[in-house]
């Protein structure tokens, strides 16, 4: 090979092996980026303050109506069911004639107790014009003060039968169970003509219409990580595309003990947990009873050498 096509197989080769490196050093793969940190993570569940409402019947009795459905939306004071009444109505009836009898017993006292006066008043003016006897005036007069003291005691029948009528309605009232809140029915167990006893199992369950929330098993590794206020992730469990929605941190427990969310019951006991209780930001499509994963805290921004 003569020295010329040397210096040109060089001047070729030089371009090339700058190319190559440049394409080598450009396809190098970035070092993987951390995985965020959080404060804490732990298992959580959907709930609503207070929980579920297991309702029954207030007295005993045959069921004679039941107006809602299981799937239904109900309002407040709205009637769910009701007993067989007919004893009860009565008794409110046998307690309004005791009111109005008591009633009228007061005006006919007040009647002759007006008259009454009014004669005591003549015969005292005209024994003291001397045209009658005082012995007189004072029968008269002793004669409207009995008057005005069975007065008395027939306004105070009056009040003990207004008691015994209220006492009547109350009873009758609780022969009715009505919707303690806005509320949706999610299980009923209750039919016309089965009897309702204080050991029967609940007739209606209701969920409310309140805000969901999260109750959420905190290891006691992490409980003092955790403040209310701190804001946090939910992501539905076993859904990576269930979320996350935004909540914050209502309150910790004080107490702790074993894990209420873990299926196995020998990890159940050993786990030590507290209770957190976070509310969401938004409503979310989360059902009760769902299971969540939560993230408490912002991740841990990635370093620039990281990027």
């Amino acid at each position: 090979m003569t020295g010329w096509n040397q210096r040109r197989l060089f001047v070729l080769a030089v371009p090339a092996c700058l190319w190559l490196a440049a394409c080598t050093q450009h396809d190098d793969p970035a070092p993987a980026a951390p995985a965020p940190a959080y404060a804490a993570v732990a298992r959580g569940r959907i709930d609503v303050d207070g929980g579920l409402l297991n309702l029954g019947m207030p007295r005993e009795g045959l069921l004679a109506e039941v107006d809602v459905h299981e799937g239904q939306s109900v309002r407040r004071g709205q009637v769910l069911a009701s007993l067989d009444a007919e004893p009860a109505r009565l008794a409110v009836a046998s307690a309004q004639a005791e009111v109005d009898q008591a009633r009228a017993q007061v005006s006919l006292i007040g009647a002759r107790l007006d008259a009454a006066r009014l004669r005591a008043r003549r015969l005292a003016a005209a024994a003291s014009a001397g045209a009658g006897d005082g012995q007189s005036a004072d029968d008269a007069e002793a004669a409207a003060g009995e008057l005005a003291a069975q007065q008395q005691a027939a306004r105070a029948a009056v009040n003990v039968a207004g008691q015994k009528l209220a006492a009547a309605r109350f009873e009758l009232e609780q022969h009715t169970l009505r919707a303690p809140l806005d509320a949706d029915v999610i299980h009923v167990a209750a039919q016309p003509g089965t009897l309702a006893t204080a050991q029967s199992a609940p007739l209606f369950v209701l969920l409310p219409h309140v805000p969901r929330l999260v109750r959420a098993d905190l290891s006691e590794a992490y409980m003092d990580a955790v403040k209310p206020g701190m804001t946090a992730q939910v992501t539905a469990d076993g859904d990576p595309q269930g979320g996350p929605w935004r909540a914050h941190v209502l309150r910790v427990g004080q107490l702790v003990g074993p894990s209420t969310l873990e299926d196995d019951p020998q990890q159940r006991i050993n786990s030590r947990t507290v209770e957190c209780v976070l509310a969401f930001d938004v409503p979310t499509p989360l059902r009760v009873g769902q299971r969540v994963m939560v993230r408490f805290g912002a991740p841990a921004p990635t370093s620039a050498k990281a990027r």
